[in-house]
């Protein structure tokens, strides 16, 4: 693996949305793969993870369809779609005459943060050997229908997917708030409204900007839904719509129920 200064590499971090037609072997990736397992901690040592890789260009065609038409999905040679996956280690417990668990909400819970920090691990490993990534949060959008397309069977449940390739631009790494946002000595402390107007005045200004310069139709939709600030544009119809987010939860809900996740005790 390139040697690189692990600070450095964080602090370049960008999302890729272009990529080169060239293959990246599977050697390459599952090298990678292997070693981000190992250098990615999990709760219990139990690794409550699957990762599907998709390659071939028909079932990436379908991938690119559930996840809403993102162009990125057919450029890029790999995609991996990580899953919380608590059926493996469910069927070992049951070999050994051991009781069952990780059917209930905090199995998936630890199986989905499990598998978080291994899709995490993977997109640095990729980067330091020059690989680009980007994440997929439409992932839980379609997780019913991309359950369903990679037969994922019960106690298993898509979380994350990542798109890898060799990188075919060179965007600017994304702007982040400032750290005073983020952290907090000894205990939480709210943010004050001028507080919060001093943290986003870059956010807000740079996020604006880069938004409404993607095109002319994007300034008009902001226009056609009165928006007028990043904040608004953030809860519209465009984005993250409440609405919508509170049918995809319900939907998230009815999936954990089916995937054998909730099994809470409730009958007791």
């Amino acid at each position: 693996m390139t040697d690189c200064n692990l600070q450095s590499l964080l602090r370049a971090h960008r999302s890729i949305r272009a990529f080169k037609p060239d293959d990246v072997p599977t050697e390459l990736t599952d090298g990678l793969l292997e070693a981000a397992i190992l250098g990615s901690s999990s709760s219990g040592n139990l690794n409550t993870y699957a990762v599907v890789e998709t390659r071939d260009a028909a079932r990436k065609a379908e991938l690119f369809r559930l996840h809403g038409e993102q162009a990125m999905i057919l450029q890029a040679p790999v995609m991996l779609t990580f899953c919380a996956e608590a059926r493996r280690t469910r069927d070992w417990l049951a070999r050994h005459e051991a009781r069952d668990n990780f059917n209930n909400f905090h199995g998936f819970l630890v199986a989905a943060f499990d598998a978080l920090i291994l899709a995490q691990s993977m997109a640095l490993a990729c980067e330091a050997e020059g690989l680009g990534i980007c994440y997929l949060g439409t992932t839980l959008n379609a997780a019913p229908e991309i359950a369903r397309f990679l037969a994922l069977p019960p106690g298993t449940l898509p979380v994350t997917s990542l798109v890898l390739g060799w990188p075919a631009e060179v965007p600017q790494p994304r702007d982040r708030l400032p750290l005073a946002a983020y952290l907090h000595r000894e205990r939480y402390q709210r943010a004050q409204p001028e507080q919060i107007d001093a943290l986003y005045a870059q956010r807000d200004e740079r996020g604006l900007q880069r938004y409404q310069s993607l095109s002319a139709d994007a300034r008009q939709r902001w226009a056609e839904h009165g928006i007028t600030s990043l904040a608004q544009f953030y809860t519209s119809e465009l984005k993250y719509s409440p609405i919508a987010m509170q049918g995809i939860s319900r939907e998230l809900l009815a999936l954990l129920e089916q995937q054998d996740f909730m099994n809470n005790g409730d009958a007791a």
